[in-house]
C-alpha cells in the first residue's frame, strides 16, 4: 500500500501498463504527469483519471491519439469537440459509433474513419451511405463496406467491382444484377473462391469461373454446377 503512494513508483508503473493507473491512491490519480504518461501508453487508462484531468483537453486528445476508442471515456463537451473526434477516428475507424449525429454527417470526420475501417460506414450518415465517392474509399478499405451502402449503390458496378477485389465475399452483398456479371464474379472468387456460392446459378455452369473460383480454394468446387463438378480438369485443380 506504501508503494502504490510513491509517485515515482507510479510513475514508472503507468509508463509500462498505462491500465495501472487504476491502483494509484486518488492525488496520483489527479498528477497531470502520471496521468498523461498513463494515457499515452494506454488510451483507455482515461477512465481511471480523476474527474477534474478527464476535463483536460490535451489528456483527453493523447488518450485518443494512443486508443480512438478511448473517446467512450471523454466528457460529453469533448465527444463533440470536432480535433479530438478526428483524432479518434483516425486512430480507430469504429470510434466514429461514439461521435454525434452531427459529426457522423461530418464528411472529413467520417471519411478519415473508413480510411481506417471501412466498415465503419456503418455509423456514418444515411447521407454519406449514399455518396458515391465516400462508399468507394470505404470498399476499397475494407470490401466489407459495401453491405452498409445504400441499395442504389449496391447496384453500382465500379464500387462493387472494388468491393470484391478487396473482399471477395463481399460479392454476397451485391444486387441480384450484379451477381450475375461476369467481370465482377470473377473478380470475387480470384479473391476468394467461396465467393461463388454468391453468384447466379448461370455462373455457377462458367468454365473460367468455376475453375479460378477452385484455384482459389479447392473446397469452391462444392458450390459449382453438378455438370462443372464432374470436369476432370477443374477437379485436379
Amino acid at each position: 500500500e506504501e508503494l502504490k503512494g510513491d509517485r515515482a513508483i507510479v510513475l514508472a508503473a503507468v509508463q509500462k501498463h498505462g491500465a495501472a493507473l487504476q491502483f494509484a491512491p486518488g492525488e496520483l490519480k489527479r498528477d497531470r504527469a502520471i496521468v498523461i504518461a498513463a494515457v499515452q501508453q494506454d488510451g483507455h487508462a482515461l477512465q481511471y483519471v480523476s474527474d477534474e484531468l478527464k476535463s483536460d483537453y490535451l489528456i483527453v486528445l493523447a488518450a485518443v491519439q494512443e486508443n480512438g476508442d478511448a473517446l467512450f471515456f471523454a466528457p460529453e463537451e469533448l465527444q463533440r469537440d470536432r480535433v479530438i473526434v478526428l483524432a479518434a477516428v483516425q486512430e480507430d475507424g469504429c470510434a466514429l459509433q461514439l461521435v454525434s449525429k452531427e459529426l457522423k454527417g461530418d464528411r472529413e470526420i467520417a471519411l478519415a474513419a473508413v480510411q481506417n475501417y471501412g466498415a465503419a460506414l456503418d455509423y456514418a450518415s444515411e447521407e454519406l451511405k449514399a455518396d458515391r465517392s465516400f462508399v468507394l474509399a470505404a470498399v476499397q478499405q475494407n470490401g466489407y463496406a459495401l453491405q452498409f451502402a445504400s441499395g442504389e449503390l449496391k447496384r453500382d458496378r465500379e464500387i462493387v467491382l472494388a468491393a470484391v477485389q478487396e473482399n471477395g465475399y463481399a460479392l454476397f452483398f451485391a444486387s441480384e444484377g450484379l451477381k450475375r456479371d461476369p467481370e465482377i464474379v470473377l473478380a470475387a472468387v480470384q479473391e476468394n473462391g467461396t465467393a461463388l456460392q454468391f453468384a447466379s446459378e448461370v455462373l455457377k455452369r462458367n468454365r473460367v469461373i468455376v475453375l479460378a473460383a477452385v484455384q482459389n480454394y479447392g473446397k469452391a468446387l462444392q458450390f459449382a454446377s453438378e455438370v462443372l463438378k464432374r470436369n476432370r480438369v477443374i477437379v485436379l485443380a
